[in-house]
């Protein structure tokens, strides 16, 4: 049964801010890493999108260091990307609403405007910073970065960030910082290549794991079996069948493919925007704050948005395109039914995607309803990815 906030130990600025956000039960993660990380234990935790990782170590620290005086940096979080700095930045300055607590978030593809004040955190010193590998890395190299006092360093998306190539990054930061610090790492996964930095970096680590690329239990899950030429169609069909739906969220493969959609749904959809790296830093939190506001119903985007984003009471996903890795449908598809909420991930699935679909319903231990699409749009092909397999290991063999 779930643990009320108010049975583990968290001072009472910290629960007031808790209460003023609307929550009273920790989720299974919080209620076990957050005592864990009190007694100042390193910490590798599995946890998936969507499971309140970012608030269970987050409250924690505020608790240990509320009232502090500043003397450097205190606390370190490096995060893959820069919609997930600004995600846990903005959390920070939400759960520390009633505690003397700064943050500061360092990410690129900024006009270079905040770099001075960036340097007189780094300096001068701050509770939190929020960072991405490079450019924090930006900083380091000019020599005036003040870790000396660092006593936690939070690796967030630990996969995602050796995916993205910043293993190197992360070994040289980490040079930077005390060796007497409390570590914590959190992934979706649990690849050799993290387990390897674990053992360089943690000290006799507590290993959590919560459920790895399963989907909340509020999410409908389904897929329209489609024929490629059919998918554009398919999608304005189920956006103009879905008026009630407040919040929709779709996903593609490619950059181009976002600006593509987002452009031919403007037909049926004026609230609707697209978003990938294409844009400007400014243009994409532009886009962000609009789908926030609920200002922009539909926003069209690529799979950097499936684990750097936080907002709530999406009612709908949409896969345009089935990922090629099983593991990021879950974390685009935990997008939705966030908190114990209900919602609804749709999949359009050709038949080369059948493959795809199978896997991850092994990933997931479920099935995937599957729905042929409306006559009017088109014919569905067959249900069978055994197939798919067998003709396309024939094609090699020729």
């Amino acid at each position: 049964m779930p643990i009320k906030f108010t049975e583990l130990n968290l001072n009472e600025e910290i629960l007031e801010a808790i209460s003023y956000m609307g929550f009273e039960e920790a989720t299974p993660i919080q209620e076990k890493a957050i005592p864990e990380i009190l007694n100042n234990k390193d910490m590798i935790a599995c946890a998936q999108t969507g499971t309140g990782k970012t608030a269970a170590f987050i409250l924690p620290i505020l608790n240990k260091i509320g009232g502090k005086d500043i003397d450097g940096v205190n606390t370190l979080i490096i995060v893959p990307t820069r919609e997930l700095a600004i995600q846990i930045d903005q959390q920070i300055q939400g759960l520390a609403y009633f505690a003397p607590v700064n943050s500061i978030a360092l990410y690129g593809g900024t006009d270079g405007s905040d770099w001075d004040q960036q340097k007189i955190a780094l300096t001068s010193g701050t509770h939190f910073v929020v960072a991405t590998p490079g450019k924090l890395m930006a900083h380091l190299d000019m020599g005036y970065v003040n870790f000396s006092k660092l006593e936690h360093l939070i690796l967030d998306e630990a996969d995602r960030m050796l995916d993205m190539g910043f293993v190197d990054d992360i070994k040289k930061i980490i040079k930077f910082i005390p060796e007497k610090r409390q570590t914590l790492m959190f992934s979706a996964t649990m690849p050799p290549k993290i387990r390897k930095l674990t053992s360089s970096i943690l000290k006799k680590p507590i290993e959590l794991n919560f459920g790895i690329a399963k989907p909340a239990e509020g999410v409908l899950q389904a897929a329209y079996l489609c024929y490629e030429p059919a998918k554009m169609d398919l999608v304005s069909y189920l956006i103009k069948d879905k008026p009630d739906y407040q919040s929709i969220l779709i996903f593609c493969a490619r950059k181009k493919k976002v600006a593509d959609l987002a452009r031919t749904l403007k037909k049926v959809e004026k609230n609707i925007e697209g978003i990938s790296s294409d844009l400007e830093q400014s243009q994409r939190e532009e886009v962000l704050l609009g789908f926030r506001a609920r200002t922009t119903r539909i926003l069209v985007a690529t799979d950097v948005m499936s684990r750097g984003i936080d907002i709530k009471d999406i009612d709908l996903v949409i896969n345009y395109d089935v990922p090629d890795d099983a593991e990021d449908y879950v974390h685009r598809v935990g997008r939705t039914a966030r908190a114990k909420g209900t919602g609804v991930a749709l999949s359009i699935v050709n038949p080369e995607d059948m493959e795809k679909l199978d896997r991850i319903e092994k990933l997931i231990e479920a099935e995937v309803y599957k729905i042929p699409i409306p006559e009017e749009i088109g014919k569905s092909p067959e249900w069978n990815p055994v197939t798919i397999k067998k003709k396309k290991k024939h094609y090699r063999k020729k």
